[in-house]
């Protein structure tokens, strides 16, 4: 009863994620979109090529291209992992997150622009 509570409060401790090989080949095909939830002076830092931009402090499910699978991804995965919970919420099924988020993506030898 009690874990029954704290997940309406807080949302499921499970999220989708994607694994790095599968966005890889993806991104590769440009079979999904990458929504980065960075701030505007983060993702000017370096991002993945053709990423959208829409920070988390303005995030809008809404805002976000319908027709192709969307990966948000941030610096490490808590930000990417906080919009798929609001757009789950908001009725979106075709999103998923990049849990090791830039530092991931980049340690693993991810294309930067």
């Amino acid at each position: 009863m009690l874990s029954g509570l704290l997940k309406r409060f807080v949302g499921s401790t499970s999220v989708p994620a994607i694994e790095h090989e599968e966005l890889v080949r993806a991104h590769r095909d440009q079979s999904c979109l990458v929504v980065d939830v960075r701030e505007p002076h983060e993702f000017r830092s370096g991002h993945i090529p053709g990423a959208q931009n829409l920070p988390l402090s303005q995030f809008d499910p809404g805002a976000m291209a319908k027709g192709r699978p969307v990966v948000l991804i941030c610096q490490a995965g808590g930000r990417s992992a906080t919009a798929l919970r609001r757009a789950l919420a908001a009725g979106r099924q075709d999103v998923r997150h990049y849990a090791g988020g830039m530092s991931r993506w980049r340690a693993r030898g991810g294309a930067v622009a």
